[in-house]
């Protein structure tokens, strides 16, 4: 290579080289420029969280205002003077009650937010400032830092330049004076040979004439021959020391080559994160985390607060009940609400007989008018009991449009992906005009129908009343007995004790007997939860042995009843399906055909103990029948699994309960199909066998298996009322719930009071006694013992 391409080669590479340090120079610019541009943009984002909070202070505060205006302008009017006592009393009524609760509700809300505000303005938007002025001091800071870097790598660059140059400059020395060497090895080389050229050339003639000329060439060959090896070794000693210089000049390029790299590896990987790690962003997301946590720590207690108060609005929501709500007002109001005093006879002109004339001749007169009120009183009482069914029919219908359950606006909360506003679906829900106008339209209508026949059975009553006052009037002056009721209400008494030797339990029994007659048409049932109250009612009168299904009545709320059913399969201490069995019934579930199914299950169920047996098969038969009225009631076997399969069967612990519960719930289901393939016949297993009446089969020995039907209730009546008053021994009743005598001559008694009954005196009070003192109790508030009191 010749000397200008090896310069213009060296040129090329100084170019480069200035170009890649020209590149990193660019960079280190831009990165101290977009360290800038971070460090404005959290500056700005900091600025924007001050300005949103503290608007958003103002909203809330404003709101507040606004929420305790509200209050105050309704609670005023609570305060006012003005029939403050009555005010006052009506605080103890369940709908008055849900309405201070909505007002301290509101009241919460306000003080809660204007909190919130507080919040806002004097802890959230400090820590924004702090966090502002923290972030800008730490970058000036990390800014001087980051300069004194990008200066310690250019002058790592500049030193790297230097070395190079050196290295470029001795190692063209290097290159020069090795060329100027093989110069003159060339000369040497050159004069050599033309010397020995000359001597063969030349042959001795005259040693004598020429021995002088040959000395004196030679000599000056020599000569010249000297003075090229004193220019060889001059230039062998300056090519050495060259060539020393060149090696140590790349030794050193080399050596400050690897540092320089390393140290912009160093800075690019290393020293830039930490920069922003450690210096850019000391405590900045930490700071920020705190500032923001504050604001969920602050909404998180607001909801956490309302949600309190809202569920106590719910819980007074679930407790708005009309019945205590009468019973309260008329303690309130009992000099309003409480029966007058009897009306006295009034003698004239000194006439003292104050009672019926029963001696001839107006005695067959009596005797005729007695026998004509008893036949009317029979039609009327017919008339008018067919009145209330249609009166209560209407009134279920009316309560069933005012109790549909349209309360769920979950769908208007619903938001697209957008982020539009909420969702109107107010023309596809209840409120929507057609809607509500239709329904409107239809209760106002019902309404109308039911106050029709509600003052229809109001007048059939009150007309009943009169002329059963005067027939019993003259039965007892004609000497014939009121008091065979007795006998009657101890055989329609709703009270049973329970046998412990009885094969299916007294829950099980009456609660599968009241669905069968009454519900088995009734939609959702075991699906729809019933009244907890109610539930709870049944259930303890059952803990104390007693039956309050019994008779023909039908004034239970039916989800009540099979509420209590699932409660007291699911409170069992042990399930009816035994764990021990779980994994051998679960092996049918993988089983086709329904008929394999149930003899593997009939095979598993065969060894558990006959009475869990009958249960079973009194259980499922009855499931079995409920399940084929599924067109009206909704209820197929597998929705009746759904049901029962938690309360029947439980999934042991360490399994899927999802998937486990899906199996438990298709055995279910297949037990209801195949009932009659899976458990023993009557023959095979003796005991009782569900009927599709309600009943027990004959061969039940159940003691609660028996009801009197009206017609023989209304036969014994007849019978009876021939029965002196000697006859009649008083009867035990318990209190379903207290009462509070309205006057002197009714009695006042607690829940679960015991209570003795001398006689019926109307179809809704009773003569007894209760801590030694007579009087008359209402036979809604009773329930009447089976055992007579000796």
């Amino acid at each position: 290579m010749t000397s200008p391409a090896k310069f213009k080669k060296d040129k090329e590479i100084i170019a480069e080289y200035d170009t890649q340090v020209k590149e990193i120079r660019t960079q280190l610019t831009e990165q101290m420029k977009c360290l800038d541009q971070q460090c404005e943009l959290r500056v700005q984002l900091l600025q924007d969280l001050q300005d949103f909070f503290r608007k958003k202070a103002e909203i809330e505060m404003d709101y507040s205002r606004n929420l305790e205006k509200l209050a105050e302008r309704f609670l005023a009017k609570t305060r006012s003077t003005k029939d403050q006592q009555f005010k006052k009393d009506q605080n103890v009524l369940s709908p008055v009650n849900c309405w201070n609760l909505l007002l301290n509700q509101v009241k919460r809300e306000s003080r809660d937010h204007t909190t919130l505000s507080d919040i806002y303005l004097n802890n959230i938007i400090p820590r924004f400032v702090q966090v502002s002025e923290d972030s800008g001091r730490l970058f000036k800071k990390s800014k001087e830092v980051g300069q004194q870097l990008q200066d310690d790598l250019m002058k790592v660059l500049n030193e790297l330049y230097s070395v190079m140059k050196t290295y470029h400059m001795y190692n063209a020395d290097s290159i020069s004076a090795q060329s100027k060497l093989k110069e003159a090895e060339k000369q040497e080389e050159k004069q050599i040979g033309k010397s020995v050229k000359q001597e063969d050339r030349q042959t001795p003639r005259s040693p004598d004439s020429s021995s002088n000329v040959r000395i004196e060439e030679k000599h000056v060959r020599r000569s010249s021959v000297k003075k090229i090896e004193k220019m060889k070794e001059k230039r062998q000693a300056k090519y050495t020391e060259n060539k020393l210089k060149a090696i140590k000049a790349r030794n050193e390029y080399l050596l400050a080559l690897e540092a320089t790299n390393a140290s912009v590896f160093k800075y690019y990987i290393h020293d830039l994160s930490d920069l922003i790690d450690q210096c850019c962003d000391l405590g900045y997301h930490a700071s920020l985390n705190r500032a923001l946590r504050t604001f969920l720590s602050a909404e998180l207690n607001l909801e956490q607060s309302k949600h309190e108060g809202l569920d106590a609005i719910e819980n007074a929501v679930e407790n708005l009940d009309a019945t205590s709500d009468k019973q309260r007002l008329m303690e309130m109001y009992n000099n309003v609400f409480c029966p007058p005093m009897k009306f006295e006879f009034q003698p004239h002109m000194g006439d003292m007989a104050s009672q019926l004339c029963a001696q001839q001749p107006v005695q067959s007169e009596l005797v005729q008018r007695c026998q004509q009120l008893q036949s009317r009183l029979s039609t009327l009482k017919i008339e008018n009991e067919e009145v209330k069914k249609t009166m209560e029919a209407t009134l279920q219908t009316i309560q069933d449009i005012v109790t549909v359950e349209d309360f769920d606006v979950s769908d208007c909360f619903q938001y697209s992906n957008s982020m539009e506003s909420v969702k109107s679906t107010v023309s596809e829900t209840f409120m929507s005009k057609p809607s509500i106008a239709k329904r409107r339209a239809n209760q106002q209508e019902t309404e109308q129908f039911y106050f029709t026949k509600m003052k229809e059975y109001l007048e059939g009553r009150n007309l009943i009343t009169k002329l059963q006052a005067k027939h019993d009037l003259l039965q007892k002056t004609l000497g014939e007995s009121q008091r065979t009721d007795c006998s009657l209400a101890r055989r329609s008494s709703t009270v049973r004790k329970q046998d412990s030797s009885q094969a299916i339990p007294l829950v099980v029994e009456s609660c599968i007997r009241f669905i069968s007659r009454h519900g088995l048409q009734h939609e959702g049932i075991f699906r729809v939860s019933g009244s907890q109250v109610e539930v709870n009612d049944i259930k303890n009168a059952f803990e104390r042995g007693e039956d309050p299904l019994a008779g023909d009545q039908n004034d239970h709320d039916m989800d009540s009843i099979a509420g209590v059913l699932k409660l007291y399969f699911r409170g069992l201490e042990h399930p009816l399906f035994p764990k021990d069995i779980f994994h051998d019934l679960m092996a049918c579930v993988t089983m086709d055909s329904l008929q394999e199914r149930a003899l593997h299950i009939r095979k598993v169920l065969l060894v558990l103990p006959k009475t869990t047996l009958i249960i079973m098969r009194y259980l499922f038969a009855f499931l079995n029948h409920l399940s084929q009225f599924s067109e009206e009631n909704m209820m197929d076997p597998y929705n009746l699994a759904i049901c029962f399969g938690p309360s029947l069967m439980s999934v042991p612990e360490g399994h899927d309960q999802v998937s486990c519960q899906a199996h438990v719930n298709e055995l279910i289901k297949t037990t209801i199909i195949q009932h009659e393939n899976i458990f023993p016949t009557p023959r095979e297993l003796e005991g009782p066998v569900y009927s599709r009446g309600g009943s027990t089969e004959d061969y039940c020995d159940s003691p609660h298996g028996e009801t009197t039907s009206a017609e023989d209730s209304t036969q014994d009546v007849t019978a009876e009322h021939h029965t002196s008053d000697d006859e009649c021994e008083p009867i035990e009743a318990i209190a379903k719930f207290d009462y509070v005598g309205r006057t002197a001559r009714e009695l006042s008694f607690k829940k679960g009071a015991s209570l003795l009954l001398y006689q019926r005196a109307s179809d809704d009070w009773w003569e007894g006694r209760h801590n030694g003192i007579d009087g008359l109790i209402p036979h809604q508030y009773i329930v009447v013992q089976d055992t007579l009191i000796s």
